[in-house]
């Protein structure tokens, strides 16, 4: 899906190249610029966080990536709105217990080192 604003350049032989591919294109209200502000936000974490710091080389690489840090991101992402706690937490891990090892889970091709103590 492509969210775009109603700016004057996009015309409608832009929007239809996008719907020919598949892409379905939802314009924001006229005169609302809040609703872009989420899109913007979402956008500039994912930048921040996963494109800055890795080299996309290709599509499938960038697909298989973005799929990967959208599941980090729901489940195990702090967020300071939530009191640090993720949008769709994992059910609640036990409480540490020194003697079971700690594993450490790559995401987003090694980008991100996720901590879980073994059951």
């Amino acid at each position: 899906m492509l969210v775009r604003d109603r700016a004057g350049q996009f015309t409608d032989t832009f929007d239809e190249i996008f719907r020919t591919e598949g892409v379905d294109v939802a314009k924001t209200p006229p005169r609302t610029p809040i609703a872009n502000c989420y899109i913007e936000r979402w956008f500039g974490t994912l930048r921040r966080e996963l494109r800055d710091r890795t080299i996309i080389w290709n599509e499938t690489q960038l697909r298989r990536l973005v799929t990967d840090y959208v599941e980090h991101y729901k489940e195990h992402r702090p967020h300071r709105s939530l009191d640090q706690q993720p949008p769709e937490p994992l059910p609640t891990p036990p409480s540490f217990q020194p003697s079971h090892p700690v594993t450490v889970r790559q995401r987003c091709d090694g980008l991100i080192h996720v901590h879980q103590q073994a059951a």
